[in-house]
Formats: C-alpha cells, sequence, structure tokens
C-alpha cells in the first residue's frame, strides 16, 4: 500500500519564493514545511494497492485540461489542522476542472473522498496556534502538469515523493 495523492508541483523559482516567505515565518514550535514538500494538493487518495494504483496511474493519462495559472495572495490560518497555508480569492476554471476529474477517478476507484468543496491552498507550516500578522507574497503558480505523488514517512519526517508526471495540454 502507498500513501498517494495528486498533485501540482512547483517551479524552481516558485519554490522559492515561497520557501523564502516561509523562512520568514519566525514563531516558536511552528514546524515549517520543507522547500521539497511544498505543492498545492489536487485530491487525496489515501492508501492505495498496487493494483488500484495502476488503474488510477490508466485513467490519469486520459486526462483532459489546459495549462493555468493560480494566484496564491492571503495567508490563512486553518485551527482544525493547525496549519498556515496560502489562499486564493478566485479558482482558475481550468484548476476546477483538472479536480473535478481526478475526483472521478478516485470515485471510479472506490476511493472515498471528503465530501466539501475543494479550496487550493499551499501549507506553509504545521503546528500553528494563530494567525501571523505578516504580509503574504503574491504567488503565481504556472500549472502546465500535474503529479501523483506518494507520502513517505521517514526518520526525518514525512517526504512527497512524484510518482508520475502528466502535462497539461
Amino acid at each position: 500500500m502507498k500513501r498517494l495523492f495528486f498533485a501540482l508541483w512547483p517551479s524552481d523559482p516558485t519554490r522559492k519564493v515561497v520557501d523564502q516567505f516561509n523562512q520568514a515565518l519566525k514563531v516558536r514550535d511552528l514546524k515549517i514545511v520543507k522547500a521539497d514538500n511544498l505543492h498545492v494538493t489536487l485530491v487525496f487518495l489515501g492508501n492505495v494497492d498496487a493494483q488500484t494504483e495502476q488503474v488510477i496511474r490508466l485513467k490519469a493519462s486520459g486526462i483532459s485540461a489546459q495549462p493555468f495559472i493560480q494566484n496564491f495572495n492571503q495567508l490563512a490560518f486553518w485551527h482544525k489542522p493547525r496549519i498556515l497555508c496560502l489562499l486564493s480569492q478566485t479558482v482558475d476554471l481550468q484548476l476546477l476542472v483538472l479536480v473535478d476529474a481526478l475526483t472521478q477517478i478516485a470515485k471510479q476507484c472506490a476511493i472515498k473522498i471528503e465530501d466539501r468543496p475543494y479550496q487550493p491552498h499551499i501549507t506553509l507550516a504545521r503546528k500553528a496556534q494563530a494567525l501571523i500578522d505578516i504580509k503574504a507574497p503574491a504567488i503565481q503558480w504556472s500549472a502546465d502538469s500535474f503529479y501523483l505523488v506518494e507520502s513517505c514517512s521517514t526518520s526525518e519526517g514525512v517526504q512527497y515523493r512524484v510518482v508520475q508526471r502528466w502535462e497539461l495540454e
């Protein structure tokens, strides 16, 4: 079994800008997301067996969505998961098309998906206690592909490993 999710992966310049902002979040006990783990989750799949993973990969190859740019510019604190994240005030239509297509694949594979409206976000830090009074940068996240990613537990914490990449056309 692998713990999998679909995600957008940042370009190196985008990763650098987000990580620089992350390093400015100087709060005690705040667990900053490592630069290599920065992403935007599209659909969380959870624990998936090898056979289901193969079906998911095959079906994902048939997705049709266009490249897009998603803007993130608002720092938010989510109380229940205790995270700081960057949010968007508007969501690109192509992002919603992509999320809907990936959600349908998960449902076809009998994977239970969270039943709440999709809200794109970049998780910056965990174990947050409150919103930090700091101006968020304007991040333009250019998406020309989407990824299947595995969440791997290591002695140094969770690491995300790209399993497969698909181009948006």
